[in-house]
């Protein structure tokens, strides 16, 4: 097969490929440099365009366009003395943040349930309870699978009512649809109006903040957990509260914007954190620039051995062939001939290297993710650029050792032994 694609390549091409296969030992050296430095950008692109993907999936989940405050968890003794000054997040709060700050255009508050026991007719399960106001599947990106959301109508009713995340809905309700079927939280007994999707985030966490939570939960109305379940009287109202920007670009002025009012709301007790997802997003992007800039100097330092290789074995090429090379001059061969003769073998070896590179490239990229559980993802452009840069190297370096070839005299040449 590759006997019948030689054949197909014109006669030049084939002379370039016979004299570096006469020589097979120092072109494969020679390659080794092209092959690891196009493979590293390979690889390091793959892990990284996965990277980003699956970064910026994780935050999609928090919501791009959300501000998250986040009640902090005190001891008795702290939340003592913070409640002298501060009652603590709470629906107020989210209000008041939906009427100042610029671009608000939503809020959502969850409070947990400390949850003792949950079941069913059909089976028991681990789920843990939260109440949640109306608009909390929607800033948090949450779909519904069958049935139907918690409602406004849900909230002013106190109705006992919930939704199911998917591996809830699962252990309790074990091939039945639970659907008009009835959850016994702790003493509470809830009709199932709806059950998420699956939403398979494959991580736990993101830069420190909880993730995948959902799937596991029995939802309520946030009024009616407060009226039907019991809290400790200085928990906070709220745990956290989502407020959803319409303008992404908003965001930072409009993180400024909330915390300067909790702070105000709170007494200066700083009680909460705030969470910007998309500042999150940019964060893992730096590190993940710093990664590729290294990798890229690694891969860099590799292309530039690979390119002075090629300046060698060109080198030694025109040393052993200087005769070659009288003949072919003093048979009418012009210098542009000559420099073209062995530009063509540099650029066998280069287009070669990037070859066997970027399939190297998509091995390690694998490996990679297989044993470090990263995501691999593809982009052509890079891929493209780094073969093409490749090339470039290896033509750059085979140039000086071409025009040394071609600026032989004939007649010295011919007496070399």
């Amino acid at each position: 097969m590759i006997d019948s694609l030689l054949q197909r390549l014109p006669q030049i091409w084939r002379e370039a490929i016979d004299e570096l296969w006469r020589r097979r030992l120092r072109t494969l050296l020679t390659l080794l440099g092209l092959i690891f430095g196009v493979g590293a950008i390979v690889a390091m692109q793959a892990v990284g365009e996965g990277s980003r993907r699956e970064a910026l999936r994780l935050v999609e989940s928090l919501g791009l366009h959300n501000l998250i405050a986040v009640a902090t968890p005190q001891d008795d003794d702290t939340l003592k003395e913070t409640r002298a000054r501060s009652l603590g997040l709470s629906i107020a709060d989210a209000r008041a943040a939906l009427a100042v700050v610029p671009g608000a255009e939503a809020f959502a508050a969850e409070k947990p349930v400390k949850t003792h026991s949950v079941f069913s007719d059909y089976a028991s399960g681990e789920a843990q309870a939260s109440g949640v106001s109306a608009d909390w599947f929607a800033l948090s990106s949450l779909q519904v699978a069958r049935g139907r959301a918690l409602t406004a109508q849900d909230e002013d009713a106190l109705a006992p009512v919930a939704v199911l995340g998917h591996q809830a809905a699962t252990a309790l309700f074990p091939r039945v649809d639970p659907l008009g079927k009835h959850v016994k939280v702790n003493h509470v007994w809830l009709e199932v109006v709806g059950v998420l999707a699956d939403r398979d985030l494959g991580k736990d966490s993101f830069e420190g903040v909880p993730l995948g939570l959902e799937s596991n939960r029995v939802y309520l109305p946030l009024a009616s957990a407060r009226a039907r379940f019991k809290f400790q009287e200085q928990e906070d109202e709220v745990d956290r509260f989502l407020l959803r920007l319409r303008d992404p670009q908003q965001l930072a002025a409009g993180a400024s914007v909330l915390a300067a009012m909790l702070d105000q709301r709170h007494a200066g007790m700083r009680d909460y954190t705030l969470v910007v997802p998309q500042q999150l997003f940019r964060q893992h992007q730096q590190t993940q620039r710093i990664f590729q800039v290294v990798m890229g100097a690694i891969a860099g330092v590799s292309l530039l051995v690979g390119g002075i290789g090629i300046m060698n074995i060109m080198l030694a090429n025109v040393l052993e062939r200087r005769r070659e090379i009288g003949l072919l001059r003093a048979l009418g061969a012009r210098r542009r001939d000559v420099v073209a003769q062995f530009l063509r073998e540099a650029s066998v070896i280069c287009v070669v290297g990037a070859l066997i590179g970027l399939l190297f490239g998509t091995v390690l990229a694998y490996l990679i993710a297989t044993f470090a559980g990263w995501q691999v993802a593809w982009a052509p452009l890079p891929i493209l650029l780094s073969a093409g840069f490749c090339a470039l190297v290896g033509m750059a370096f085979g140039v000086y050792p071409a025009r040394q070839a071609a600026q032989l005299d004939p007649i010295t040449a011919l007496r070399h032994e």
